[in-house]
């Protein structure tokens, strides 16, 4: 089981989940995507243990971790996955990303490749930067894309649960996913129900997504595109800068939708656990 730790930064609390069961265990990050929060790692976690020492934060602006009401830069979110890296120990680590994380991995990547060993992009989005028009379409992106329909507010938990299970993350609503969902949300002083997710997050993070390149130099660094079957790289021209850029590529599809790693949990532990045996 995870233990819950906290990393005290001059600007914010950084959560995250470490499975530890020995001294000399290869380091492995793993970053959830955009709303959601560590748990969502929690089967790949239990998975990996016995080899392998896991961290997993929330990332700011999600779960437990500080929500501050403006930096939501890759800058600063690098700069808390260095100082968390460093608090364990760690130079460097196998690093795990998910949707919107695979971006800022992608970023990290090229300021400070030495930090990465390896890097598993799980179906990334918002790899290029946006033109700028595109920003006047986010109040509208809001409400389009269903993940976020889970923020709330909600009048009752019952109305919230209602709602997630309609969603593709919850797909099958497993016991894993059901406690995902709870470990998410919270009753706010209205006494209404929301994400702990914030709508200052959410806006930080569309902005700097906009503005950052993902790709700007070839980079060598391991890497695997993990391609759900369902998931929102389907086409060809979503891989080829994944294909141009990344020179140390391997695509592997995997069953399952946007998350693998809760709709089909089993066969993409099993799919990175052979991609990091290969890179340590």
């Amino acid at each position: 089981m995870p233990i819950r730790q906290t990393l005290s930064k001059p600007d914010i609390q950084l959560s995250y989940l470490e499975w530890k069961q020995g001294q000399e265990q290869e380091p492995v990050l793993l970053l959830h995507g955009l709303g959601d929060h560590a748990l969502v790692w929690s089967s790949l976690g239990d998975y990996l243990a016995i080899n392998y020492h896991i961290v997993a934060p929330d990332m700011r602006g999600h779960g437990e971790s500080s929500k501050p009401e403006k930096d939501y830069s890759f800058e600063s979110a690098i700069a808390d996955l260095e100082a968390l890296i460093d608090s364990v120990g760690w130079s460097s680590a196998h690093v795990v990303s998910h949707s919107w994380s695979g971006k800022l991995v992608a970023i990290w990547a090229r300021k400070n490749p030495k930090r990465l060993r390896s890097i598993v992009l799980v179906d990334p989005i918002f790899i290029w930067k946006m033109p700028s028009f595109f920003q006047f379409t986010f109040p509208m992106l809001y409400r389009f894309l269903p993940f976020l329909k889970s923020m709330g507010p909600f009048a009752s938990y019952e109305a919230a649960e209602q709602q997630a299970r309609q969603l593709k993350q919850y797909q099958g609503w497993t016991s894993l996913q059901q406690q995902v969902f709870q470990l998410g949300i919270e009753q706010k002083p209205d006494g209404s129900w929301g994400s702990k997710f914030t709508v200052a997050a959410r806006d930080g993070i569309f902005e700097e997504v906009m503005q950052v390149p993902g790709f700007t130099i070839p980079l060598d660094t391991p890497a695997l595109f993990i391609q759900p079957e369902q998931g929102l790289n389907r086409q060809s021209w979503q891989i080829k800068p994944y294909k141009t850029y990344l020179k140390n590529l391997r695509i592997c599809q995997v069953p399952g939708n946007h998350w693998p790693f809760l709709s089909q949990p089993e066969p993409f532990n099993r799919t990175i656990a052979a991609f990091l045996e290969e890179h340590i």
